[in-house]
């Protein structure tokens, strides 16, 4: 099957500190594309790749589950450490959940946790049911898009298999387990108005990590796909200079007009 256009993953060779990105539940790489382009300007060493079952059709997401998604990020940081004296990760949504199991298991070999709009459970009053309701229903409608700019879109799914819902479920209550292993100094960006994840999900968030080094920043312009919102360019700011903060050297101001000439692949 065919990627849509603008789903594709994005990869850049920086210097010796990297960023890994992962992506939203439904969503693509584009939701984190420009994040990716600021971080890469910088002479940061970028991977965003895009998770199985998503950039295609919503079919193609049913038949994969959390495994695999983790599977390809882990994979991706395991690269990434290989050639890279330090390294990052950050993520958007389910991507959030990622991150956090990334550096729940691999402790002290990633820098730092850079999250927006975490999630940490399935809501609904559907979400008890899943178990049940996958084999009933294919899909329900779709979670993409919850922007308030006005014009900016995001590249998702208008469906939500159910199948994969279960299995996402699943995977939360696993990461959840997981919270009180991350050690590494967090960056929490959330949108008080978030009509995908509830404010719970960044409460319960803190509330169960062992991190110390903890910066909670909300994007009051923004709804869930902050990345692409209002409070874009704050994200991608406050996330340099979290980078910048641990790493003293890693983050190269790029010179006057050469911002977003950076390309991917």
């Amino acid at each position: 099957m065919p990627l849509l256009t603008g789903a594709e993953p994005f990869r850049h060779e920086g210097g010796e500190t990297a960023v890994l990105l992962c992506h939203g539940f439904t969503g693509s790489p584009q939701s984190l594309r420009p994040w990716a382009e600021h971080l890469a300007a910088r002479d940061l060493t970028v991977s965003l790749p895009l998770l199985p079952g998503h950039g295609t059709r919503w079919q193609d997401l049913s038949v994969t589950g959390w495994q695999d998604w983790y599977a390809e990020v882990e994979r991706e940081l395991r690269l990434l450490l290989d050639r890279r004296e330090r390294v990052f990760v950050a993520g958007l949504s389910m991507g959030g959940a990622l991150a956090l199991r990334l550096a729940a298991r691999h402790g002290e070999a990633v820098q730092g946790v850079a999250l927006v709009n975490p999630a940490n459970k399935v809501h609904g009053v559907a979400a008890h049911a899943l178990p049940v309701l996958r084999h009933l229903v294919p899909a329900t409608k779709g979670i993409a898009s919850d922007i308030a700019k006005p014009l900016s879109r995001e590249l998702g799914y208008d469906r939500v298999p159910l199948h994969a819902a279960h299995s996402l479920r699943n995977f939360f209550r696993l990461v959840d387990g997981e919270l009180p292993r991350v050690t590494q100094p967090l960056l929490l960006m959330r949108s008080p108005q978030d009509h995908v994840v509830p404010p719970a999900d960044s409460a319960r968030i803190l509330g169960r990590v062992s991190s110390t080094d903890v910066t909670e920043i909300l994007l009051e312009q923004s709804y869930h796909v902050a990345t692409l919102d209002h409070d874009a360019e704050r994200i991608f700011r406050e996330s340099t200079a979290f980078i910048g903060r641990l790493a003293p050297g890693a983050v190269k101001e790029p010179a006057l007009g050469e911002e977003g000439t950076t390309a991917g692949g």
